[in-house]
């Protein structure tokens, strides 16, 4: 196979996970139609790296499919600084897609989840343990019937510390 064909294979692949934003009511409503339990996970996943590896893993094993939601580089301008994303929403987003154990990815604007989840209204919504399980999406995921589950943070791994080792690097 060659490079150009195998890229968009690739393209392809990254695409039939994709959620836009306006149908995910109609797709849910398609899982749940068909017995599937729904966990949802989100965050920016910009420089994605071994944490948020365990974290989308401890997620894909909350319920039977796992809808990974990424801030668009707006939102994340927004709460985080101008400097952020590092990496564009596109390919922040075929990144996740090739994780076997994600099921969708979709994304959102706002600088958080809930609306999103009010669409989604998952089963089960998966937090890092630094918000804890009174972060701002429980009162809206428990409102639908679903539960917040925390996921402990592996140490030292975080965009952040990434950022601030390879700055150092460059000094």
């Amino acid at each position: 196979m060659t490079q150009q064909a195998l890229a968009a294979t690739w393209r392809e692949a990254a695409l039939q996970k994709r959620i836009d934003p306006a149908d995910l009511v109609s797709t849910c409503q398609k899982l749940r139609s068909a017995g599937k339990r729904i966990a949802t996970l989100n965050g920016s996943f910009d420089l994605l790296h071994a944490g948020h590896l365990e974290m989308i893993y401890a997620a894909s094993q909350a319920a039977d499919i796992l809808i990974v939601a990424c801030n668009t580089d707006a939102s994340i301008q927004a709460y985080k600084s101008a400097e952020r994303p590092i990496v564009p929403l596109e390919y922040r987003l075929s990144m996740l897609s090739a994780l076997g154990f994600v099921d969708y990815v979709t994304w959102f604007d706002e600088t958080d989840p809930r609306e999103l989840l009010s669409l989604i209204q998952p089963d089960v919504h998966v937090n890092g343990a630094e918000y804890g399980k009174q972060c701002i999406e429980a009162e809206t995921v428990e409102r639908y019937g679903g539960r917040v589950e925390i996921v402990e943070l592996v140490p030292g791994l975080s965009t952040s510390a990434l950022i601030t080792k390879i700055r150092g690097l460059c000094d």
